[in-house]
This record gives C-alpha cells, structure tokens and sequence, in this order.
C-alpha cells in the first residue's frame, strides 16, 4: 500500500527533527555580540581547547569572555580592512603542525581524540591574527621604543656603556653556478671567469646590471649585517674590500661565490642584553596599548545575554 504524500512529507520532516535535535539543542544562543550569536556549542568547544592547552579547566565565564574579546576583535578588522582568507587561516594551521613536529593532518587527529574541532583552533588563530595586525598598525607609532631608553635601562641594570660602535656592512652575495659533477677543469675556467669580473665591477649598481644578465650566474638581493652578526674572519675579509668592489671568489656548494661590498659605516650595535631589554619593553607597551584599546571596544559593543 502507497503512504499518502502527506504522510511521507511529514515523516521525512520528523526523520530531520530527530537528526537534528542533538545540534539543535547545542546550538542555544547564550550571548550575542553586536548581534553575532556565541553558542554553548562555541563555549564548549572553546573551554575544551583551553584546557588542551592550558591543563586546566577554564570558568565557563572565562571562555565566555575570550569568545567575546574575539568577536568585537573581529568586527574591528573588517572596519579597517583586516580580514585574513581561509587560506592565511590554514597556512597558519600548518605552520602551528611544522612547529609542532608533525603534520597537519596528525594535528587534527589530536584535536579530535580531545573532542575539539579544528575550526576551534582556527577561530582562535585568525582572532590574534587580525588583533596582532590591528594593533602594531593602528598604534605603531605608540609602540616605537627609543635607542636612548633601552641604553639608559640596560646601563641601570648592567652598567654597560650606553652605545658600542661597531660596522654595518651592506651587501650582496653572487654566485657563479658550478653543476653538481663537474670537473676540475670547470671550476677552474669559473675561477678565472670570477677574477676577470673582479675586475669590471666598481659599484653595486654594475655588479645588478652585469650579473642579473649573465648566464648562469645570480647575484642576490642586499643583506645587512653589523659587526656583532659576521665573524671575525668575514669582518676582516670586508673591512679589506673596497667600496662597490668584489671579494675573493669562493668555491662553495652553490659553485662560486663573491660578495660585492655595497657600503661599510659605523654604527651602535646590539648586544644579546640591549635586544632582551628592547623586547621586554616593546611587549609592556603592546600589552598596555592593546588592554587599553580592548576595553573601549568592548564599552561600545553591544553584549546581550540570553538564558542567564
């Protein structure tokens, strides 16, 4: 006997229900925030992959609160233009599983044993992307920390002298390639090759306008390095070059390699100490300024509970 279509339809629509429910019911809407819903699906899920990664259980008004620090974080991007694609969000996944040691596929596996979806994890990696951007350029300024008080607070620690002179070199590596397997009497005719180029080039500007039109050979983008970054030899070897000048050619895995010099002046240099200090406080200013700019987010957000 034919079940009437009535009767079908509304057995399918019970079948849906019943599927459903259990969706349904972790679906319940407990905050919206600027008319964006956070779940007890959200917070649970959330509270699940804080105590992954703290080893504790968060208050569930803790997790409350970071989900909605992130959603105002999130809709203060998109004011200024700051919205990261789905594709910054996964290369930033996989370079959390790199970091980790194992694949990205591994990383969802250990998600999923702890019950926590690896949009969880994403959610939250694309709110302190968006947050960390907002911040440092809407407030770079603000956060700038000056040469004159990191010196004067690493001399209040240490007593060290506010500056240390040292060199600043700039410039650029170039490679004569030398194929893997190649004979004595090729790496030899590269040699001579590198000596009479030794010869042509007085400036960086010639050393771009003959290697990067030169077969077979590439001369790379300029680096810049101070006297605390080289070692003592390469210091030696540039301190003895001559401005816009070619080092002595090298035989290296890469074939032969040069370095034209493209300036050498004085300049204060770091010490492990003076980054240390500099960090710490461009991290007190960051902290501060971001708090600052949380809070008044949040007074102007509109927070609504619902089923408190």
């Amino acid at each position: 006997m034919t079940t009437p279509l009535p009767v079908l339809r509304l057995l399918l629509v019970l079948a849906a229900l019943f599927l459903l429910g259990a969706p349904v019911r972790a679906q319940n809407i407990v905050v919206m925030v600027n008319g964006d819903p956070i779940t007890d699906f959200d917070i649970e899920q959330r509270a699940k992959l804080i105590q992954l990664t703290t080893q504790k259980t968060p208050a569930r008004q803790v997790v409350i609160n970071e989900l909605i620090d992130e959603k105002v974080k999130l809709k203060e991007g998109k004011k200024y233009g700051v919205d990261p694609g789905v594709s910054d969000i996964n290369q930033s996944y996989e370079n959390m599983a790199q970091r980790m040691r194992i694949s990205p596929e591994m990383l969802t596996k250990s998600l999923d044993v702890k019950g926590v979806r690896p949009e969880t994890l994403k959610a939250r990696m694309k709110a302190e992307m968006v947050w960390t951007s907002l911040v440092r350029g809407r407030f770079k300024e603000k956060l700038m920390v000056g040469e004159r008080d990191v010196a004067e607070a690493v001399q209040a620690q240490t007593g060290d002298k506010l500056q240390i002179e040292g060199t600043e070199y700039k410039m650029q590596p170039i490679v004569l390639i030398v194929p893997r397997g190649s004979s004595a009497a090729f790496q030899e005719t590269r040699m001579k090759e590198a000596e009479q180029y030794r010869s042509r080039v007085g400036s960086c500007e010639e050393a771009n306008s003959l290697f990067r039109s030169t077969p077979n050979a590439t001369i790379r983008d300029a680096v810049t390095k101070t006297t605390a970054d080289l070692p003592e030899a390469l210091r030696k070897v540039l301190d003895d070059t001559a401005i816009g000048h070619l080092t002595a050619p090298e035989v290296t895995k890469s074939g032969i390699e040069m370095v034209v010099l493209c300036s050498r002046k004085p300049t204060t240099i770091d010490t492990p100490k003076k980054r240390e200090v500099r960090d710490k406080m461009y991290q007190e200013k960051y902290e501060k300024t971001q708090k600052a700019y949380l809070e008044d987010l949040r007074k102007a957000a509109m927070i609504e509970y619902r089923n408190r």
